[in-house]
């Protein structure tokens, strides 16, 4: 099985650091063109700048694939800016124009909801099915999700606050698990991956 991560812009190196110790070696493949993506069965979509990684990906000729590639099956989880890219709808944000969204989750999303850089914050994530005690949540310049429809199934709170969602083979979070030091949702990520290939 071999596992993409999306490498255009964004928290990339963090991707790939969190996710060698659980791959053998050559199963990791930062994704950058076409031919990349067509070597993988899975795809990590990153945090970072949801309106350039949208820009980057139709500059690279991904766009599309990628998309087609999603609605076929391909597993994704998709970190803080990834989600947005996925969202089916996107509220009005006080960060100014929204990217365009490939519209697969069944939620409405607001992208920076929690404010500025500084308003970044670590916290305690409930994850259903998660063994170990909470997952520490880490929420930088984090999107909100303000609505799910019923095609969505929450899986991670904050609190009371919904902060991940999946939908068939969709995992998508507002927090960013490649940066927690914790390895517990990747893993569980692959072990739903691993049995489709």
């Amino acid at each position: 099985m071999k596992v993409g991560v999306l490498a255009l812009q964004g928290d990339v190196p963090e991707h790939l650091l969190a996710l060698a110790p659980l791959l053998p070696k050559g199963d990791l493949v930062p994704t950058r063109t076409p031919a990349d993506l067509a070597r993988i069965d899975a795809l990590f979509l990153p945090g970072g700048e949801s309106t350039t990684i949208a820009r980057l990906l139709q500059k690279a000729g991904l766009w599309t694939p990628i998309g087609t590639r999603l609605a076929k099956g391909m597993p994704v989880l998709a970190t803080c800016a990834g989600f947005i890219l996925l969202a089916r709808r996107l509220a009005p944000s006080p960060a100014g124009r929204d990217p365009p969204t490939y519209g697969l989750v069944d939620v409405t999303i607001r992208r920076n909801d929690y404010g500025a850089q500084r308003e970044s914050f670590e916290g305690p994530v409930r994850v259903e099915g998660l063994a170990g005690g909470p997952f520490p949540g880490v929420f930088i310049r984090a999107p909100r999700v303000v609505s799910v429809g019923p095609e969505a199934k929450p899986f991670a709170w904050r609190d009371r606050e919904v902060v991940g969602v999946r939908q068939g083979t969709i995992w998508a979070t507002t927090f960013h698990p490649e940066l927690s030091g914790d390895l517990r949702l990747h893993r569980m990520f692959l072990k739903m991956v691993r049995p489709r290939t």
